[in-house]
């Protein structure tokens, strides 16, 4: 590895306004009718050759679920055994590869996501996963882009964090990868997350398994694409779908296990980190375990809160793809005096906000993801409705004769510990207490200990000494917390992601602190004049 091989300073990637007769408007219009005609064949790619099963599943479209837009082949255990054979295989030459050389992978991939696969890979998004053109151009363009530009940048920086030397000695840190194969496990909800989990080990020379959540395969096989095209060798990343039980079972139970990099439920993380812990003597070594799971994300508004803004960051916060977010806002706490204008300027959004095909460019929100999402969320919206101590402020309406499409929906309870106030919908409902003014510091501490989660939250107030007080009795509630702005939306190397208590491992996607977790340090120091007696000073005789 050279001292210096001088990465290029990363700058976020710049988000296409898709405005009336843009460029980008055009391309993308097109891109969408080529994916959306073409129905695609995905294999698993295991060696950088493509495995087709026999055994295939449909993806669909979640806005019209009649439309498959591909058929994904299932691998079965010998697929399986054999992706993580080769990527241990692949580990060899992969790890020894100069850092510069591995970052040009990444690099390049970077440039052509920015350039010839941009729209490709929006079109994918968007139909694939619902997500309207600006939704998808924040995710599956410019976060991804951001992801392997300043993965790199951060990883050259890890690589110069160099030990000092004593007189005689030469002291350095060797940065090694994990020993075995990462488990990659994405979602559905982000594209870039889906690139991001097997791509950051990756630069450090790991190797990864890449297992993409069921509705997201197009877009994450698009991805896996541009990778192959900047030059990443076979094997270094292995890209396989198929039952989510039986891939887990197999892959878990490989001594060559080195760590987990998982988003998604809490419930399923728990039950990887319970599962490990039955093999942990079967393991070569000690699994990293990184997750970033549930949230269930908070509001707090102060008496001196600017209405205007509390309420678009309530609707931006809550509705924006849906509420699919693990960071979308799902439960705020709104001062009584404030509640009348918040009320109305919230509802007054609801009824313009246009639900549908996100192909038109008009639409503000699509369709809930699937079917089992789409019901467990309605089952939210039903109690609700029978329930004489809530309220259904806005929205409450849902349909699924053609996509899964469940309207914007404001909820009001009189129990903050109702149970719409605690637990995670991942769907478009927003869930309101109103308290009294003066309980201001009662409502502060309510929000800290509503919830097991604690992965993103906000705080409305003009009021400085109530915003230093939010700040302070809610700092373990939230890893990403944010001062007058929507809970939602952080950007790479600015807003570093990732949350603790029931939300995750904290390891911060985005930044350096996400990076560490797969290296393996091994400290060398090198004495260039050793000592040839064994005796020291002190031993001498007076």
């Amino acid at each position: 590895m050279s001292a210096f091989p001088n990465i290029p300073a990363p700058r976020n990637e710049p988000v296409l306004t898709y405005a009336p007769g843009s460029p980008e408007r055009a391309d993308l219009s097109a891109a969408l009718k080529q994916v959306g005609t073409e129905q695609a064949d995905i294999p698993a790619i295991v060696a950088g050759r493509e495995v087709r099963s026999g055994t295939t599943r449909d993806v669909v479209t979640p806005h019209n679920h009649r439309h498959v837009l591909a058929k994904v082949h299932e691998a079965d255990q010998a697929t399986i055994g054999a992706a993580i054979t080769t990527a241990v295989e692949a580990q060899h030459d992969w790890a020894r590869w100069p850092f510069e050389d591995r970052a040009a992978v990444f690099l390049k991939a970077a440039d052509l996501l920015a350039g010839p696969w941009r729209q490709i890979v929006n079109a994918a998004t968007m139909l694939g996963q619902s997500k309207t053109s600006y939704q998808a151009e924040i995710d599956a363009a410019c976060e991804m882009i951001d992801f392997l530009r300043f993965n790199v940048y951060f990883a050259e920086r890890l690589l110069a964090e160099q030990p000092i030397s004593g007189p005689g000695t030469w002291n350095r840190m060797d940065h090694r990868p994990l020993e075995g194969f990462v488990y990659a496990i994405t979602p559905f909800n982000f594209t870039s997350i889906g690139g991001n989990l097997p791509t950051a080990p990756a630069i450090l020379g790991n190797v990864a398994f890449w297992k993409p959540a069921r509705t997201a395969t197009l877009s994450n096989y698009y991805l896996f694409k541009v990778l192959e095209e900047a030059g990443l060798p076979p094997g270094v990343i292995n890209f396989v779908s198929g039952n989510s039980g039986s891939i887990t079972d197999q892959v878990l139970a490989h001594p060559q296990l080195a760590g987990i990099h998982f988003t998604g439920s809490t419930d399923v993380f728990r039950l990887l980190w319970s599962t490990v812990s039955e093999h942990l003597a079967d393991y070569a070594g000690y699994p990293r375990l990184v997750g970033e799971t549930g949230g269930k994300d908070f509001i707090v508004a102060h008496a001196s809160a600017d209405v205007d803004a509390l309420a678009t960051a309530m609707v931006r916060g809550a509705y924006e793809y849906q509420g699919q977010k693990c960071s979308a806002a799902s439960r705020a706490y709104i001062p009584a005096s404030a509640w009348p204008k918040v009320r109305s300027r919230v509802t007054d959004m609801i009824a313009d906000i246009r639900m549908g095909d996100v192909v038109d460019f008009r639409t503000f929100m699509g369709a809930i993801i699937d079917r089992k999402a789409f019901s467990s969320i309605t089952e939210y919206i039903t109690a609700a409705q029978n329930d004489p101590k809530a309220e259904v402020v806005a929205g409450g309406g849902f349909d699924d004769s053609e996509g899964y499409f469940i309207q914007p929906t404001l909820l009001r309870v009189d129990d903050p510990t109702n149970v719409a106030m605690c637990e995670e919908m991942f769907g478009p409902v927003l869930t309101v207490y109103v308290y009294p003014d003066v309980e201001w510091s009662d409502m502060l501490a309510l929000a800290d200990r509503t919830s097991p989660y604690a992965l993103t939250g906000a705080v409305f107030a003009q009021d400085r000494q109530a915003i230093l007080e939010a700040s302070q009795v809610l700092r373990f509630a939230a890893g990403n917390f944010y001062i007058n702005d929507k809970p939602t939306g952080a950007v790479v190397g600015q807003q570093p992601f990732g949350g603790a208590r029931a939300s995750g491992t904290n390891d911060k996607a985005g930044s350096t602190l996400n990076l560490l977790r797969w290296i393996s340090p091994r400290t060398i120091k090198e004495t260039f004049a050793p000592p040839t007696d064994y005796r020291y000073p002190h031993m001498e005789a007076e």
